[in-house]
């Protein structure tokens, strides 16, 4: 049996690998897609933008400092009238350039939008895609909340991350390098050194409180996961707590997460707050010591007064993306914190895989065979010990037994949302483990005890039972459904909308609605999982009468709990503890005086008294 996929939530979680090296290989391909010469082309060009506005940047101080050493001639007046006209020249070219750096970080921008909302949408759609091949194991134990909120943080976080490698890490990096060449050739190697010393000793400082803040943005995220999930686990459970008058009790749950998470915040903010006035002070620290430099050379006639202000603007040049490299760094960080989340449930064990080449399902005539059938959802537990029963093609089998039995365990293996531990099933002599899940899913139509619907209209729940299904198709599975009359007493018809999973329908409406959908969907093979249970005795015979429509010229399996419904199967199977009981019809099961008579008899006499009582009324 396959092992419990990790809860996402609570696992513990491996910082340094998971986050690290292989998180940002496993996001480079979205930075340079395969297939995709638009995209590459666009990050060429971007990157060729981003060069070009940071040659423009390096050249700026120069301008700067001509301009103001030009106006510093005292001379005579043709000097200084000349003087007038180079600084003016000089200062047409600085503003010159400041305007075409920012557009070229404009048309950079506008080159690589589509690259980094591509990657998004690529991404998003992996996770979307290995969400619904995981086993309905992972589903049914996941936590819909704190799913969401990591794909919605994960794919999020690749345009920021995109943004910032190319156009920041990188740039920064060039233009460190350039400013230390441009000091030493003109200052000397003690400004280097000492620019050198605080840019090294700004991104340690950086780095170590970073560090620590990541570690107060992962309780964040958690934090912020529960108390998401406990939100949407109580507003999908809202009938539930309206029951029992529990809005205070959710209230102060869903207030405890919150506060929790408000904690973590203040914790955040307040180490941001610590961060930035470490970095202020680190690079205030350089700047009075370049300019007390350049005022000491200036006093001993070795620097001039547009000396200062070279100085002055390269390093205000450079603490920009320096002070940026500070929080492109914590970005980056909790990009990296983010996207190992998501990468770690797209890395999930898929429990139920098709075998290499598996062929498809080929279905000619649509029998049914489970042949040995061991199975069961835990190791220590089994449900199905050893089941073998056949369904001919055309016939109608019954499924009873107590609560328990392994009776719904049938479906889930059926539709291959978990595989045996031990024997086969088999549709038309074809072993289902051994050809493709969709194959095997096209072949099978459900009607469920609990039929759950898009949030949609109900021609978009009706249709979904085929992909392209036409408007003549759905009125005719209306039709065959009976819900022609109820879509002619809503005054939006097909195009009203059902609610959140269907709860502005009844509990019939929403069977005959599901029964629509299968007819839609035309399968060979048609489950009828305890279809009508939920339902009062008199939508259960209105809805038996559309059911015995939709079984015609298929093979059926019916799931049942009141054995009145599956009365007249061609074969009757009556399971107790995994194991096959009976078998026969319903004739002969009672004949027999075994389970399936007493199971009768039981709800004969519950039948007797619920009459009873409804007279008493």
């Amino acid at each position: 049996m396959a092992a419990m996929p990790p809860d996402t939530a609570n696992s513990d979680r491996p910082t340094a690998p998971a986050e690290g090296w292989k998180t940002l290989q496993r996001f480079l391909p979205y930075l340079w897609p395969k297939g995709n010469p638009d995209l590459r082309v666009r990050i060429a060009l971007a990157l060729i933008l981003v060069l070009a506005a940071k040659s423009v940047t390096l050249a700026l101080p120069f301008a700067y400092k001509g301009a103001v050493n030009a106006m510093e001639d005292t001379g005579a007046a043709a000097q200084i009238a000349e003087g007038a006209q180079v600084a003016m020249a000089l200062v047409a070219a600085y503003v010159l350039g400041r305007f075409t750096s920012l557009m070229f970080d404009n048309l950079r921008n506008v080159a690589f939008e589509r690259v980094g909302q591509m990657a998004t949408l690529s991404l998003a759609q992996d996770v979307f895609h290995r969400l619904h091949r995981l086993s309905l194991r992972f589903h049914l134990n996941r936590r819909t909340g704190e799913v969401t909120k990591i794909i919605e943080r994960g794919t999020k976080s690749i345009d920021s991350m995109l943004y910032f490698l190319l156009f920041n890490i990188a740039p920064t990096a060039i233009e460190l390098i350039a400013v230390g060449v441009i000091f030493y050739l003109n200052f000397g190697w003690e400004l280097v050194a000492a620019t050198a010393l605080t840019v090294v000793l700004y991104i340690s400082i950086t780095r170590w409180i970073t560090e620590w803040r990541t570690k107060l943005r992962r309780e964040m995220n958690d934090l912020d996961g529960q108390a998401l999930h406990r939100a949407v686990d109580s507003l999908l459970n809202f009938e539930t707590v309206k029951y029992f008058g529990a809005e205070s009790r959710e209230e102060e749950r869903y207030a405890g997460a919150a506060r929790a998470y408000a904690q973590a915040a203040v914790k955040s903010e307040n180490s941001l707050a610590l961060l930035n006035v470490i970095q202020s002070g680190i690079t205030n620290a350089l700047m009075a010591g370049a300019m007390a430099y350049s005022v000491w050379g200036w006093s001993k006639g070795e620097l001039t007064v547009g000396d200062l202000v070279f100085v002055n603007t390269y390093l205000m040049q450079l603490f920009r993306p320096l002070d940026l490299l500070g929080w492109v760094y914590r970005t980056i960080r909790q990009g990296l914190v983010d996207m190992a989340e998501m990468f770690r449930l797209m890395d999930t064990e898929v429990e139920v895989k098709d075998p290499p080449g598996a062929p498809a399902l080929v279905v000619s005539e649509p029998s049914l065979a489970f042949d040995n059938v061991t199975f069961g959802y835990e190791d220590e537990r089994t449900i199905l010990k050893g089941l073998s029963f056949e369904v001919p093609a055309g016939s109608t089998l019954a499924i009873v037994g107590p609560s328990g039995a392994g009776k719904s365990t049938i479906g889930r293996l059926l539709f291959r949302f978990y595989d045996p531990q031990g024997g086969r099933i088999l549709i038309d002599g074809q072993d289902i483990a051994q050809v493709q899940q969709e194959s095997v899913r096209a072949a099978i139509g459900i009607v469920p005890q609990d039929s759950v619907l898009f949030n949609d209209t109900l021609a978009y729940n009706i249709a979904y039972g085929a992909e392209g299904a036409d408007e003549a198709i759905v009125e005719q599975a209306a039709r065959d459904a009976s819900l022609t009359p109820l879509i002619n007493s809503l005054p939006d018809g097909f195009e009203t909308t059902v609610g959140e999973r269907g709860l502005k329908l009844s509990g019939g409406e929403k069977q005959r609605v599901a029964i629509a959908r299968t007819l839609v969907k035309n399968p060979p093979i048609l489950l009828l999982d305890e279809a009508t249970s939920a339902l009062d005795t008199k939508t259960e015979q209105e809805i038996l009468g559309s059911l015995k429509r939709l079984a015609q010229g298929r093979t059926t399996i019916a799931i049942a709990h009141r054995l009145s419904t599956i009365a007249d199967a061609d074969r009757i199977l009556v399971l107790d503890g995994g194991k096959l009981a009976e078998s026969g019809t319903h004739a002969g099961l009672l004949a027999r005086r075994g389970l399936y008579a007493d199971m009768w008899s039981q709800q004969a006499n519950e039948g007797e008294k619920e009459s009873t009582n409804e007279a008493a009324e």
